[in-house]
């Protein structure tokens, strides 16, 4: 595991002017690659190229270093992540007269590329962001994972072309502070995160997952390419049997692909059913006993490890149980959201952040359940959706505004519980008759109409979700394929796989996904969607799969979310800070928001009129880092 960085001057510039910016990028990025770094640089008449990276040592420990060079010196390659079959390819590719100097997945990938060309990126299966200088060409390649597991940026200026791990190694190389990007901001303020393509930024972009940048050195044009053709879901025949000893087969196969490493490996325990069956699945690979972790909280209502206990108890693991307070989790706020680099408001990135702190202690690796939500229907939002279609087939359109109205007005909560009374005015709120709800669920945020009321009309844009559909090729969103489909390319890429990899690489912890394997999505797609929720059991075929393995009912237990109490944070500890937020002259001068009403939003929170804990967490962590980047305070 590492983190890359890289450069083209468009122009000649000297090598070590280079090869100095490329050692300042890295130097921002050690976390994620404690270990060692390498740099290549080459200038020319007409450009001067450079590529670094520094190095978390996984596997090959003693020959792995890189850039790695073709034999004949024409090719080098720069890497960051994991390739699971790489074994796999090396077999193949030795079949055929190909020979290997390290035992690297590294040298895979750039003989394979060396062999068959941007071709062979699809027969790679893990995580990862790369970028490959092809002097025979006179192109470079940069490609990100299928499902955006690993991060990857870049932006075009007039002088350079730029591309990083991490969005800090650009910005501190740039010689002026960009603008921010109007579609990054409204996109951050309807989900809490930002998806690709786009960033917070103006003309800075993070590459899509499952897709490559082909950049020509001669004219300095870049074209973007899809890597893996991803079909159309269509439902198989297969019986449900069937499928499901196919589903604990490709399962077993996933988590023993994911564990091949030079380091210590262990698993992430929430006692859920994701990481209970990942947990399972290596315990029963592997002849010795192998190493869970998981946090429990000192606060009740938010502590589940009675449910870690009983799968460490069955599995016989060294379990590693990390009790924790709030003040624990608050120590790092600040270190945390600025790593992010754009506004990031998930809350559970604090406590992941300090799961992969404790956990590195111990290992390096460690498998998680991230990714079972997505690719066998697990979330309630799912269940919901078919409700949305229930919902508007029954009550008109106009009897729904008055429903809505009287719930916003008496389910109002005024502390943090997300109890009952928010879940059903959440679903009031969403329901649409145009076929917008899911858009509207997965808003964690705001509402459209509740940004266009805090935004300034200057800032403000609707149908900020038009490109995603048109990926989607469909404007209505109604099946719980789409539902995951929307998840994959929003939620997933832009959230769930951002948060685990920046908090547990501010650690220098790697994380793997066994669930996140493309061969597992593309069968699941094919499933009918009833084997996936059946009635309103979630990951039906997945428990079935595995419900032998554990004790009685226990894959039916429900887990709460892996939160932190921001809402009372916001109200005690950090009220000080957020106060200073909504101070007059800061809104005049940042003139993003519309001060009456985001003043009256945050007072009726910070007062207990109305609990608002996604809304304004969500305006916090943006001031936060606005206040870093643009007022350079911390």
């Amino acid at each position: 595991m590492c983190g890359i960085n890289g450069i083209i001057a468009k122009t000649n510039r000297k090598k070590d002017d280079i090869t100095s910016i490329l050692n300042s990028m890295n130097d921002l990025i050690i976390h994620r690659g404690p270990d060692e770094d390498g740099v290549f640089s080459e200038e020319n008449d007409q450009f001067t190229v450079g590529m670094a990276m520094r190095r978390l040592s996984i596997i090959d420990l003693s020959s792995g270093q890189q850039p790695i060079f073709s034999d004949d010196q024409q090719i080098v390659i720069v890497f960051n992540g994991e390739i699971y079959n790489y074994k796999v390819l090396k077999s193949k590719l030795e079949s055929e007269g190909v020979t290997f100097e390290t035992s690297s997945d590294t040298e895979v990938i750039l003989k394979a590329y060396e062999k068959y060309g941007v071709e062979s990126f699809q027969w790679l299966d893990g995580m990862y962001g790369f970028s490959i200088y092809d002097k025979n060409l006179n192109k470079l390649f940069i490609a990100r994972d299928f499902f955006g597991e690993k991060p990857l940026y870049y932006t075009h200026t007039d002088k350079e072309f730029i591309w990083a791990s991490e969005l800090k190694s650009i910005i501190n190389t740039l010689d002026f502070t960009p603008n921010i990007s109007k579609k990054g901001l409204n996109l951050y303020f309807r989900l809490t995160y930002i998806p690709a393509p786009h960033t917070i930024y103006e003309n800075i972009f993070k590459l899509e997952a499952n897709h490559y940048i082909a950049y020509d050195l001669t004219s300095h044009n870049t074209t973007i390419h899809k890597i893996n053709a991803e079909p159309k879901p269509k439902a198989s025949n297969i019986s449900f049997e069937d499928a499901k000893a196919k589903t604990k087969d490709l399962v077993y196969k996933s988590v023993d692909s994911r564990s091949i490493a030079d380091v210590g490996l262990g698993t992430f325990l929430s006692g859920g059913v994701d990481s209970s069956i990942i947990s399972l699945c290596l315990a029963q690979t592997t002849d010795k006993k192998i190493d869970t972790f998981s946090i429990g909280f000192k606060k009740a209502s938010y502590d589940e490890t009675d449910k870690s206990r009983i799968v460490a108890k069955q599995l016989k693991s060294n379990h590693h149980e990390f009790i924790i307070d709030e003040n624990d989790l608050k120590n790092n706020i600040h270190e945390i959201l600025i790593n992010f680099d754009e506004p990031f408001s998930d809350t559970a990135a604090l406590p992941t952040h300090l799961l992969s702190e404790k956990t590195r202690e111990h290992v390096t690796v460690a498998l998680t359940g991230d990714g079972g939500d997505e690719v066998f229907g697990g979330y309630n939002k799912y269940y919901i959706g078919k409700m949305n279609k229930k919902y508007t087939s029954v009550i008109p359109k106009g009897l729904h505004k008055s429903i809505a109205g009287l719930s916003n007005k008496y389910l109002i909560n005024k502390d943090d519980t997300r109890g009952r009374k928010f879940q059903i005015n959440k679903l009031l709120n969403s329901i649409d008759y145009d076929g917008e709800f899911y858009w509207n669920i997965v808003s964690l945020a705001n509402t459209s109409k509740q940004l266009e009321e805090i935004m300034s009309p200057d800032y403000f844009e609707s149908n900020i979700f038009k490109e995603y559909k048109a990926v989607l090729g469909k404007q209505k969103i109604e099946t719980l394929t789409d539902f995951r489909l929307v998840d994959k390319i929003l939620s997933l890429e832009g959230g769930m796989l951002a948060k685990v990899d920046r908090t547990s690489m501010l650690t220098s912890l790697e994380c793997r996904a066994p669930f996140l394997n493309k061969k597992l999505w593309e069968f699941t797609n094919t499933l009918p969607e009833n084997y996936l929720m059946k009635g309103w059991n979630k990951k039906h075929i997945l428990k079935e799969a595995f419900r032998d393995q554990f004790p009685k009912d226990f894959l039916e237990k429900g887990k709460s979310g892996f939160g932190s109490p921001t809402g009372d944070w916001l109200r005690q500890s950090l009220r000080k800070e957020l106060e200073s937020y909504i101070e007059p002259q800061l809104l005049k001068s940042q003139g993003i928001f519309n001060a009456e009403v985001i003043t009256k939003l945050v007072t009726d929170h910070l007062e207990s009129k109305k609990d608002s804990t996604f809304r304004v967490w969500s305006y916090y962590c943006f001031q936060k880092w606005y206040k870093f980047n643009f007022l350079k305070q911390a």
